[in-house]
């Protein structure tokens, strides 16, 4: 039987498909000359959340040794308004530098302060002034850097190409996560903390030439001719130039559809840290259990509960991203296709009904390893899937800014009211564990309901902009 790829690319008079092109039409449905594009955007994100994973059990570690879950929580009120200006900086560079050198900008700087994490640490800075400030900095990294990247993947392709690229592109974050914490967990007792910091900014610096290659060879190749039906395709000469002036919180705050999103994000966070800070506190009982040193000894007992609490935050996540890859590769597709964009937003929300009704009635360390697992792994491959695919149908402005501002303010205020629900369940209402899953309960109906709401607006959106490219098309072919 023909490859029908083959056939086309024969008629077409192009040259046969290469390995990638092969490779990929196992798991999605590819076009002639989207393949190498969508490899090397899955390997771009695959680096970033490599070095993100590395670095992120050693912020559990490094904040937990010294600090309680409790304050945790509470410094995502910092985190948020920090955010309203770092946000604010992020649209003025977005109004003045095309996207790929905005992309180097953002990342070059966080980078940077890896470094200084590093030198801290050479000068002998404390365990107590380092971990909250490398707290908030990674809450501040680990979306903004991510958010750039789906940003980036949402300006190079149009809704249709979009909804059959990025659950394969998103195999590629998913197995970078799974490297990422195999590396923290194996890597951390050898080489310590602050190197494994240096190792993450060296992978970082390489995901900066990836963009470009990237963006370049968008730019430099032809668009099919059916792909000029879509207006961000009649020229690479908008892709080179700096998005229009005006901040990411206009453009959220006058479309019903973007606030919308944030508000689902909002809740989203709420729900998801809310039952982290269940599982961080039952794991820093457990790694208070196996430290040996005595704890008159400040320094060298705080270091050893941190390296105790990263290995078993780093051993969560591998498990979380080995049950990501075995969903990315097996689920995502298949609910892409069966129950589209619209559909898919409602499974995470499902999942995490059913998991804090479970653990309402015994929230044990074993139930809330799995349910948390099968909760976040869920949410890193179908459901940061589908917060990506939500944006296809967006302007440009409204890819990055408004983007950013979701994915980082208002991800940062769903923390922080998870902050203030921690202090007034543990300060006031005397919540154990079981009672904060009830909440979430009630939180994840709220959860759907804004789901329906969403589905309703992207119809519409997804009509408006079908007739839109109808038109377009028939003044083309006048």
């Amino acid at each position: 039987m023909k490859d029908p790829g083959n056939e086309e690319m024969t008629q077409t008079g192009q040259k046969p498909p290469g390995f990638a092109y092969k490779i990929l039409r196992l798991f999605t449905v590819v076009h002639p000359g989207e393949a190498l594009t969508a490899l090397l955007l899955g390997l771009n994100i695959f680096l970033v959340i490599l070095s993100y994973s590395i670095l992120k059990p050693l912020r559990t570690g490094l904040f937990l040794a010294r600090y309680s879950p409790e304050t945790e929580a509470y410094l995502a009120g910092v985190m948020a308004f920090l955010f309203i200006f770092f946000n604010k900086m992020f649209s003025g560079l977005a109004s003045k530098v095309p996207r790929q050198k905005l992309i180097a900008f953002v990342t070059l700087f966080f980078i940077s302060n890896l470094v200084v994490f590093y030198i801290l640490d050479l000068v002998g800075t404390p365990l107590s002034t380092i971990g909250p400030i490398y707290f908030v900095w990674i809450g501040i990294f680990n979306v903004m850097v991510i958010a750039q990247f789906w940003a980036f993947a949402n300006d190079l392709y149009t809704e249709e190409a979009g909804k059959r690229l990025f659950p394969m592109i998103m195999l590629g974050q998913n197995i970078g996560a799974a490297f990422g914490s195999a590396i923290a967990f194996f890597f951390v007792d050898i080489i310590g903390l602050y190197p494994l910091m240096l190792l993450a900014g060296a992978i970082l610096g390489t995901c900066i030439v990836l963009t470009f290659v990237i963006h370049k060879r968008e730019i430099t190749k032809p668009a099919p001719k059916q792909e000029k039906v879509n207006a961000k395709n009649e020229s690479t000469k908008e892709e080179e130039q700096p998005l229009k002036k005006g901040g990411g919180f206009q453009l959220v705050f006058k479309s019903r559809y973007l606030l919308l999103i944030a508000l689902l994000i909002l809740v989203l966070n709420f729900v998801n840290t809310t039952g982290e800070y269940i599982r961080k506190d039952i794991f820093k009982r457990e790694a208070v259990k196996t430290v040996q040193v005595d704890e008159s000894k400040e320094k060298e007992y705080g270091e050893a509960l941190a390296l105790s609490i990263s290995k078993l935050d780093s051993a969560f996540h591998f498990l979380v991203n080995i049950l990501a890859i075995v969903i990315q590769l097996f689920l995502v597709s298949r609910i892409f296709k069966w129950l589209g964009v619209r559909g898919a937003i409602m499974v995470l929300p499902l999942v995490a009904l059913g998991g804090y009704v479970f653990l309402a009635f015994g929230a044990s360390l074993l139930a809330v390893r799995w349910t948390k697992a099968l909760e976040n792994s869920t949410d890193y491959s179908l459901m940061n899937a589908c917060k990506g695919a939500l944006y296809l149908i967006t302007s440009r402005e409204e890819k990055y800014k408004a983007k950013a501002v979701i994915d980082t303010f208002f991800v940062r205020t769903g923390d922080l009211l998870t902050g203030l629900f921690v202090f007034l369940g543990t300060t006031y209402l005397a919540f154990n564990a079981e009672r904060f899953a009830r909440f979430n309960v009630a939180v994840a109906v709220i959860w759907i309901i804004l789901c329906i709401l969403i589905i309703r607006e992207h119809k519409k959106l997804s009509a408006k902009k079908t007739e839109h490219e109808v038109e377009y098309m028939k003044t083309d072919q006048e």
